[in-house]
């Protein structure tokens, strides 16, 4: 896949870069595997804001991703790389022996007919999946649980992989994309490999009727609103806010330490990404 430019015939397209969806190999997903995805506006389900500038957007169908990895020791082979417009990466679907098929987050290079293995002895190749005491050392990795069994969570973005460093005592310090290094059970699964379509983040919407499509809403500073809409609003001309930086309710914006103390997972952390 790649990205094209467009004629600067209309200033929507002057600086327009998109994907080509060259690599695609079915247009339609699977039925079996879809889901409604029901729009929530940015509310919760008091009905209150709890994400800004949401709303709108193109209709969209969930694709069910088996982030689970519920087909540990069985071979599967790709037959399609499709897109899916709830994530940056691509997917792929999967027909297992046993004559299920389940979509998975489809890494760099594979192609359909490409054979996989899901359990503890998956080969050493791209596209298998295995718990990360399998992983050799300086080994790429994605969608990687937190949890044994709660499901991939990390490195799940495109072109995104996170490296496996060491193990020690059962953990597995594992280099995150943003240069942090966490310890992960050895029992965590994850899958070789990094995921594709690396070339989104060269992508340039070109206008901001793209982001309408994405069902993303304009959205204001806070320093040029009123001062009854933000504690940073108010004041005669082009005021800069006149308090630290911070949160329509109050909450500082920078510098302010949310990380709750009794969740263990900060214990875990060997080095920050800062």
């Amino acid at each position: 896949m790649g990205i094209k430019k467009f004629r600067p015939i209309t200033p929507g397209t002057r600086f327009a870069e998109l994907m080509t969806f060259e690599g695609l190999t079915k247009i339609k997903p699977e039925k079996s595997l879809m889901t409604s995805l029901p729009k929530r506006g940015g509310r919760n389900n008091y009905g209150r804001i709890t994400v800004a500038a949401r709303g709108g957007g193109h209709k969209r169908c969930y694709r069910i991703i088996d982030f689970g990895y519920s087909k540990k020791g069985l071979n599967g082979t790709v037959e399609t790389i499709e897109y899916d417009p709830n994530r940056s990466g691509r997917i792929a679907l999967i027909r297992w022996d046993d004559g299920e098929k389940t979509y998975f987050v489809a890494p760099g290079g594979i192609v359909p007919g490409t054979s996989i293995q899901s359990g503890p002895s998956a080969k050493i190749e791209t596209g298998n999946s295995m718990p990360l005491k399998n992983v050799p050392l300086g080994s790429e990795v994605y969608c990687v649980e937190m949890e044994p069994g709660r499901g991939a969570k990390i490195a799940r973005s495109a072109g995104i992989a996170a490296m496996v460093e060491a193990k020690d005592a059962g953990f597995v310090h594992l280099k995150m994309p943003s240069g942090e290094v966490r310890l992960i059970k050895e029992e965590c699964y994850a899958t070789l490999g990094k995921v594709g379509n690396a070339e989104h983040e060269n992508v340039s919407l070109g206008k901001a009727g793209k982001n309408r499509y994405k069902g993303r809403r304009p959205k204001s500073r806070a320093v040029v609103k009123n001062p009854v809409d933000h504690p940073m609003g108010g004041g005669e001309g082009k005021s800069s806010g006149g308090r630290n930086p911070c949160s329509a309710w109050g909450q500082i914006a920078k510098g302010l330490k949310t990380r709750r103390k009794k969740k263990p997972s900060g214990s875990l952390i060997i080095k920050r990404r800062k």
